[in-house]
């Protein structure tokens, strides 16, 4: 990516000076050849058609080369590969949390596989920042209350610079931090040391908690759409818009779910904001994007790949009333927050 910024860049320089030079070359002849002393009368100066095309046209097509590769860029640049591997940011004043799905957590530190695709999903716990790595010429705003996302290839191991390029605050100066570039093997060694479990084995752990499972069921019976395989595929709401279920649509359900409602379900689900943090918001995220393409079986749990699958949730008996569907379901307490475990060259944040 970054070389297609840099030739973009270096382009655009040589343009500039080349026109730089022009202009400033014609005002200097201009200027001797039609001085006092050899014009001293003004002549009037008729236009010419051939002139006035050639000024217009070449700057149009000068224009237009940047306008096209810029957009190719930009294009480049917003749409991540799909099989990119991903790491949530979580920007607060004044440090850098990331997340990785593995499992290790890290502040003012991301460490990252060499030649491999990397996406980060970003979202702010307070006000605005802005993730910025000069080295790989990516930049991108961090907002509060839903996720963004950038994506980058390091084609060189070592240690760079991380920027907030966004004021944040009196501190926004030491908002800092930096991206370490391993060997594929060093890093798939490094996110096995010190990982308390994946970062979808902790979602699942808020999902059961919060008793998710009780209306999001897999045998479609529940009294909220069944979420295995929902991530990624457009989802038709109650007012008749459609939507796609992206990371931001799965927040947004948490914390405000009757924004927007599955067709053929009542806005019946209680909000969980102010229950769950952005690290809990991000583990429930990472586990509904677990759960698979819905294909064949029930999925299996995250947690010990190895376990039988979820069983089904037993239909009432015949003789028993069914629940009434009006009723909301009580909420219970978040639970206690995953331990975090140091990492080996994360520094503490304040």
């Amino acid at each position: 990516m970054a070389g297609h910024v840099d030739a973009l860049f270096l382009f655009l320089v040589a343009i500039t000076i080349f026109f730089t030079l022009l202009v400033a070359t014609m005002i200097v002849v201009f200027a001797v050849r039609y001085r006092k002393d050899r014009q001293p009368n003004a002549q009037q100066i008729h236009g010419s058609m051939a002139l006035e095309i050639t000024w217009t046209v070449i700057p149009l097509a000068i224009t237009m080369i940047v306008f096209v590769w810029g957009a190719a860029i930009y294009f480049m640049e917003s749409r991540p590969p799909k099989d990119a591997m991903e790491i949530y940011a979580v920007g607060k004043q004044w440090m850098w949390k990331f997340q990785h799905v593995e499992g290790p957590r890290e502040i003012n530190s991301l460490h990252v596989p060499l030649n491999r695709d990397v996406r980060l999903i970003m979202t702010s716990q307070d006000v605005i920042h802005d993730v910025f790595v000069p080295a790989f010429r990516v930049k991108a705003d961090v907002l509060p209350g839903r996720y963004t996302s950038i994506w980058f290839r390091a084609t060189k191991p070592g240690r760079y610079h991380l920027f907030c390029a966004e004021y944040c605050g009196t501190q926004h100066s030491g908002m800092i931090g930096e991206v370490v570039v391993m060997d594929q093997a060093d890093y798939a060694q490094w996110t096995q040391s010190g990982a308390d479990g994946s970062l979808a084995s902790t979602g699942e752990k808020y999902f059961q908690h919060f008793g998710c499972a009780t209306c999001h069921r897999t045998d479609m019976a529940g009294r909220g759409p069944n979420l295995v395989g929902v991530f990624g595929k457009a989802q038709l709401l109650e007012d008749g818009r459609t939507v796609n279920a992206d990371e931001t649509y799965l927040r947004e359900s948490i914390l405000n779910p009757g924004a927007k409602v599955v067709g053929g379900f009542k806005n019946i689900m209680p909000t969980f904001e102010g229950q769950i943090d952005e690290d809990g918001l991000i583990a429930l995220v990472a586990y509904v994007k677990a759960l698979g393409n819905g294909m064949g079986n029930p999925p299996v749990p995250v947690a010990n790949p190895d376990a039988a699958p979820y069983p089904v949730a037993p239909k009432p008996e015949p003789q028993m009333a069914k629940p009434d569907n009006t009723t909301t379901p009580n909420q219970k307490s978040a639970p206690a927050a995953p331990a975090k475990t140091k990492s080996n060259t994360a520094p503490t944040g304040k």
